[in-house]
C-alpha cells in the first residue's frame, strides 16, 4: 500500500550546527584538500540551515 500523503507533512527539523562560522570555513578548506566534496555539500546544507536562508533549503526558519 502506497500512502497518498506528502512525504513531509511538516518541514524537517533544522540540523544542529554547534561550531562557529570560522570552523565551517576551516572544514571546507580541509575537505577541499582531500577532495571530499560530498562532505562539503552535506556540511554546507547543515550550516546554512541556521542562516536566514534556511527556509530555502527545505527547513523552516527559526523565529527570531
Amino acid at each position: 500500500v502506497v500512502p497518498l500523503s506528502v512525504p513531509y507533512d511538516e518541514p524537517p527539523a533544522v540540523p544542529y550546527w554547534p561550531y562557529s562560522t570560522s570552523d565551517f570555513w576551516r572544514y571546507v578548506e580541509y575537505f577541499r584538500t582531500i577532495g571530499a566534496y560530498k562532505h562539503i555539500d552535506e556540511m554546507a546544507r547543515t550550516f546554512f540551515a541556521h542562516q536566514s536562508l534556511g527556509d530555502t533549503l527545505g527547513f523552516e526558519a527559526a523565529q527570531q
